[in-house]
């Protein structure tokens, strides 16, 4: 599947205090319709614990910084069914949003402690550091960060054993689709992993049931 690379491998700095060409890079694997495929780690103390996870994008507006989609948690212990919740994304861009998320019981020390989990977010941590990172032209930059936070469940209740009170941290590759992100929840087990892959759509072998979002 065609997607684009993108040449410069760091980005760089702008100069003025409002940048009006930071949007990021235009991925053909970051756009509505995009279906993922992966796993979450939700291991604990007492036991090692991974679900299927499929993501499918329903929205994308890089100019503004946001996206929604839906997730869909396979293999949840509590749940008779799948579980799918509607997610909302904040897109890192220096414009829209910074690295610092300011809310969702999130502070400044634990976005650092999230970002740098990802070996792509190492030339940016002293930026980010003095100012949120609002000084980068992320625009060429090969990985493009977000935040994704769960908004409702699709098709099950609020009892389904599962909680969407945390969001997630990540980092999309425009150069292979793939995507890592880390849950962060101060209620629950600390950096679970979500590592997902960009399928072929439904052109082989994978397919997203059909859900009506209210």
């Amino acid at each position: 599947m065609p997607v684009r690379v993108v040449e410069n491998s760091a980005p760089s700095q702008v100069s003025g205090a409002n940048p009006g060409h930071t949007s990021p890079p235009a991925c053909t694997l970051l756009s509505v319709g995009q279906a993922f495929s992966g796993t979450q780690n939700v291991s604990s103390q007492q036991k090692d614990e991974a679900w299927r996870v499929n993501v499918r994008i329903q929205g994308c507006d890089l100019d503004h910084g946001y996206l929604c989609g839906t997730m869909e948690a396979l293999n949840v212990p509590m749940a008779d069914t799948p579980v799918v919740t509607f997610w909302e994304g904040e897109i890192v861009d220096a414009k829209n949003y910074t690295f610092f998320t300011g809310k969702w019981e999130a502070s400044p020390e634990d976005d650092i402690r999230h970002w740098t989990k990802f070996p792509s977010f190492s030339p940016l941590v002293g930026q980010v550091e003095a100012d949120g990172g609002k000084s980068l032209d992320l625009s060429n930059y090969q990985y493009i960060f977000m935040r994704w936070k769960e908004q409702y469940f699709v098709n099950v209740g609020t009892d389904c054993g599962l909680t969407i009170a945390g969001f997630y941290y990540v980092c999309f590759s425009c150069n292979d689709g793939s995507i890592n992100g880390f849950y962060y929840d101060p209620n629950s087990s600390p950096f679970q992993k979500l590592e997902l892959k960009s399928t072929n759509e439904g052109r082989s072998g994978f397919s997203f049931s059909s859900y009506e979002l209210q």
